[in-house]
C-alpha cells in the first residue's frame, strides 16, 4: 500500500461514514481485514507517519481553540481525526494551523475534533488477520515539536491564530 491508496482509503470510508468518525473507523476495518497483513502494516506506517507529523505544538494550539480545551488524549484524538479528513485537510492544517477556520468551516466540538477509534483500526484489523499484536512501529514519544506556547494566553492564541480566534476565541 502506497500513500495514494492510504488516502483514497481515508477518503472512500470517511466519505461513506458521512463524516461520522466511529462509522470511518469500522468501514476502514472492513476494507483492511480484505488487505494482506503486509498492506495492514504498511496502513499501520503510513497512519504512524501522519501522527507524528501532526504533533506539533502549533496545531495542537489550534485544537484547543477548536475544541475550547484540549489536553495530551484530546489532542492525539484530533489529530486522528484530522487524519481522517483527508489529504487536503490534514496537509493544510499542517502548513498553517489558522488555515483550520476555513478548512473546517462547519467545525462542530461536540461532533467533530475527535477520531480515537481511528488510531486503533489498524491494530484491530492486524490481530483479525494474524492472531498477533501489530510490531511495534516505531510510535511518536515525547514531546510535539516546535517551541511551547501558554494556550491559555488570550494574546498568544489571537496572534498566533487571528481567524481561528474570531471564530472560536473567548
Amino acid at each position: 500500500m502506497d500513500e495514494t491508496d492510504f488516502w483514497l482509503l481515508i477518503d472512500e470510508t470517511r466519505d461513506s461514514a458521512e463524516g461520522d468518525p466511529v462509522d470511518q473507523a469500522e468501514l476502514l476495518l472492513g476494507q483492511l481485514v480484505e488487505k494482506t497483513p503486509d498492506e495492514v502494516l504498511d496502513f499501520a506506517r503510513l497512519f504512524e507517519a501522519r501522527m507524528g507529523r501532526a504533533w506539533r505544538n502549533d496545531l495542537w494550539g489550534a485544537a484547543d481553540l477548536l475544541l475550547g480545551g484540549a489536553g495530551e488524549d484530546a489532542f492525539e484524538a484530533f489529530c486522528a481525526w484530522l487524519i481522517g479528513q483527508g489529504r487536503d485537510v490534514f496537509e493544510g492544517a499542517l502548513a498553517d494551523p489558522d488555515e483550520l477556520a476555513d478548512l473546517l468551516p462547519d467545525f462542530d466540538d461536540e461532533e467533530d475534533g475527535d477520531a480515537e477509534e481511528l488510531g486503533w483500526v489498524a491494530d484491530r484489523a492486524y490481530e483479525q488477520l494474524t492472531g498477533a499484536r501489530l510490531p511495534d512501529l516505531g510510535r511518536r514519544a515525547g514531546d510535539p515539536l516546535g517551541a511551547e506556547f501558554d494556550f491559555d494566553d488570550p494574546r498568544e492564541m489571537e496572534k498566533r491564530y487571528p481567524r481561528l480566534w474570531e471564530r472560536y476565541g473567548a
